[in-house]
């Protein structure tokens, strides 16, 4: 069974509901992962959605805020939603393929701006956060398992525009990179992005703040497609859509996407 899974940091589902549509219809994913959807489920547009042919739809939603959501061509049953250190917030949801392939959808808290938790609370809870997956994935190794999602790190040097700038900077920080780096390893999970594309620059992100993002290109890889290691060697074609980041009224993120032959 091949199938092409994408992973989006939408901003807003709502919002940017045409830049889905978009998506789906040029790019035609058989799975869209999204995160920071900002919406209770029963609010998330789904009728054009439907239309092109994704009419299974798994999810947890939150008003205004986080919100996760898988919407797929093909059948997928929901396997659990965990509550990573006890946050109350909308940021994992799990399903199973008829291949048995679990995808899990994470939106790692972004941690503010302060890289210390005695001084900032959500800092804290990021940690807090991935260590609670470590401790998961610890505890239950997954198999014939993708994990992807806006992870809210960017781990290697060359995932950032500047390592030794953004050594102090909320997400390249060494403490998150470690802590990431943790819950790779509880997994075995295969940075399937990486795995495709060893080398260079590679960004999925790029600031709001920036008045021409694409010129000053000052972007970072944040999200990502990890994969079990007894079916990595299935992932092929990976990319990310920069271009995307281009289009009217965007996400601050951009689509990433791989391939598997299972």
């Amino acid at each position: 069974m091949a199938f092409t899974l994408a992973t989006w940091n939408i901003n807003s589902v709502r919002l940017r509901e045409g830049l889905v549509v978009d998506l789906l219809r040029n790019e035609g994913p058989d799975v869209l992962c999204l995160q920071e959807c900002k919406s209770p489920m029963d609010k998330i547009p789904m009728e054009q959605f439907a239309a092109l042919g994704y009419v299974h739809v798994i999810g947890r939603g939150q008003k205004g805020y986080n919100g996760v959501a898988i919407l797929s061509k093909l059948p997928i049953e929901e396997t659990g939603a965990a509550d990573h250190a006890a946050l109350g917030h909308a940021r994992h949801i799990a399903g199973r393929l008829e291949n048995g392939v679990t995808i899990h959808n994470f939106y790692v808290p972004a941690g503010g701006d302060v890289p210390d938790r005695a001084v900032n609370v959500k800092f804290g809870q990021k940690l807090d956060y991935l260590t609670a997956m470590r401790d998961a994935f610890t505890a239950e190794p997954p198999v014939r398992a993708i994990l992807v999602g806006d992870l809210n790190i960017a781990p290697r040097p060359d995932d950032v525009w500047d390592h030794k700038k953004l050594l102090k900077i909320v997400s390249h920080t060494p403490i998150e990179v470690d802590h990431l780096a943790q819950v790779q390893a509880a997994g075995g999970w295969v940075d399937v992005t990486r795995a495709d594309i060893p080398n260079g620059n590679l960004y999925s992100w790029w600031s709001y703040r920036s008045p021409d993002w694409d010129t000053a290109d000052k972007g970072r890889r944040l999200d990502h497609i990890w994969a079990t290691p007894d079916i990595a060697g299935a992932a092929s074609g990976s990319r990310i859509l920069r271009h995307v980041r281009g289009w009217t009224q965007p996400s601050d993120h951009v689509p990433v996407f791989a391939s598997f032959d299972l």
